[in-house]
């Protein structure tokens, strides 16, 4: 099972892909910014339930789905990108195993623990 989710999840990276070639930046773009979401662990720096709540806003897939619809409707090539460098994101990142993450431990995600997968 765990091999068809990240096969899923390297469908819909690849799907992002797609997407950023639909709009008008450079390819260089989305290697600049694909690691970008990452801020979302600063919260860290406060304590783990912020850090979660941060982590998880900027790993959301439905939250990613959502600014890119925006985009659609509103004919917003910004915010286009920053639903597909989210949602991009978010697949790569639960390719490797790194899932939502719970308050009490950067390391239990709702994929497991990362180290475990």
């Amino acid at each position: 099972m765990k091999t068809t989710l990240k096969l899923e999840e390297l469908g819909m990276f690849v799907l992002g892909i797609f997407l950023f070639t639909q709009l008008t930046y450079a390819w260089w773009w989305f290697l600049v910014l694909i690691l970008l979401p990452d801020i979302g662990m600063l919260g860290y720096l406060i304590n783990t339930k912020v850090g979660a709540l941060t982590y998880n806003i900027f790993h959301h897939k439905g939250l990613a789905v959502v600014i890119y619809l925006i985009g659609i409707y509103f004919d917003m090539e910004l915010l286009k990108l920053i639903g597909i460098i989210l949602f991009s994101h978010a697949s790569l990142d639960r390719i490797f195993g790194y899932g939502l993450k719970f308050k009490d431990n950067f390391k239990n995600t709702h994929l497991g623990e990362i180290g475990n997968n």
